[in-house]
């Protein structure tokens, strides 16, 4: 059902409904220095701890409450079966979407929806997705064409059925955002991959000008840049012009053909410290749980020679450039060259459990239906 209220009336309403609803770093030493990657079983997200098992059926019960407020017509468009390939029919480009759009949702099924959004993000990433959201609206005044840019042409989609014990997914997407949930029963929500874009990245002009909503993902990684002594920048710079996208673009599966960059054992602990920084402003969009698992597993599982950062493109602010952050179980792609180097690509790819991946996995060989 599509509202019909104004757009002023409908976001002052929503915002109310949604309230209503509502580093010092070192490597550890461990058996990863004998250069072993850890193993499956040490895997944070493994483990079913009380902790997760609470995060879980909060995740699930805001699912079931947006799925509760669907007329038969949109729990149709909302829903699919946890096996339905649509689950790895992810884009982040403006593209035709399956799943229920915000357009058709009335102000109670959006602040649901949005409460489903908070419940699965941290309050920095969910702000960050708003912001998506927003800049889509000020790109579309920008190019004197608002009716082709849509905020709200954002669709929800929910693969099984939401539960704190069995496993199922749900993602959110749109336009520079598509952002994957998976969830193994009883354990923290599986995040990627995870797409965050901006254009513009910065917001020339209007009553938003200088905006920066990914702006912290670019200005952490070229503090790290041009911390490196001339050999390490050397290594570190893989190529003098940055490629015009990610390079695993919205492939099911992230792969590269290596790792390239400088390691995290070529750097000092002051230069590693801000190296940690990039990677949190990615997994510090997660769950505060998830987050925490994933800097954890980091800090004590992965050695320093094992994750490599790399750039490309020229160390000017406003000139096309990239970056990577590689390790065996993850990869962060940034990528800032369209537009006159003023549209951001970003994502994160969970490169053993992206769409749950070894997680649901391992449920699935525990004798569970697969629905």
């Amino acid at each position: 059902m599509k509202s019909t209220h104004s757009p002023h009336l409908r976001n002052a309403a929503l915002l109310g409904a949604v309230l209503a609803a509502a580093l010092a770093w070192k490597w550890a030493p461990n058996a990863a220095e004998a250069g072993a990657p850890p193993s499956k079983d040490d895997h944070p997200e493994a483990a079913a701890t009380p902790a997760a098992a609470s995060s879980a059926a909060i995740v699930a019960a805001a699912a079931n409450r947006f799925l509760s407020l669907l007329d038969e017509d949109a729990r149709g468009k909302a829903r699919y079966e946890l096996g339905d390939d649509e689950r790895f029919n992810w884009a982040f480009t403006p593209v035709s979407r399956n799943g229920l759009p915000l357009k058709d949702m009335t102000v109670e099924q959006r602040a649901a929806a949005h409460a489903l959004l908070q419940a699965t993000l941290s309050s920095q990433g969910y702000h960050k997705a708003n912001a998506i959201i927003e800049l889509e609206r000020i790109l579309g005044l920008l190019e004197g064409r608002p009716q082709r840019r849509d905020p709200e042409d954002y669709y929800v989609a929910i693969f099984g059925a939401p539960s704190a014990t069995e496993a199922w997914a749900w993602r959110f997407e749109g336009h520079h955002l598509s952002l994957n949930f998976s969830a193994p029963a009883n354990e923290l929500a599986v995040t990627g991959p995870a797409f965050m874009g901006a254009n513009p990245a910065t917001v020339p002009s209007g009553q938003k000008a200088g905006w920066r909503p990914l702006g912290r993902e670019e200005d952490l990684a070229r503090s790290l840049l041009l911390m490196l002594s001339p050999e390490q920048r050397e290594m570190a710079v893989i190529s003098a012009e940055a490629p015009r996208d990610i390079i695993t673009g919205n492939d099911r599966e992230a792969r590269l053909d290596g790792f390239e960059g400088i390691p995290a054992s070529r750097l000092t602990e002051e230069q590693r410290a801000v190296l940690m920084r990039v990677i949190h402003e990615y997994t510090g969009n997660m769950q505060a749980g998830a987050a925490e698992a994933w800097m954890a597993r980091i800090h004590g599982d992965v050695h320093a020679n094992r994750i490599h950062f790399a750039w490309a493109g020229s160390p000017e602010p406003g000139e096309g450039h990239y970056y990577r952050i590689h390790a065996p179980d993850f990869l962060i792609e940034y990528d800032n060259t369209q537009g006159d180097a003023n549209h951001v690509h970003s994502v994160w790819r969970d490169l053993h459990n992206d769409f749950g991946g070894d997680a649901l996995a391992r449920h699935y060989e525990e004798g569970h239906e697969h629905n």
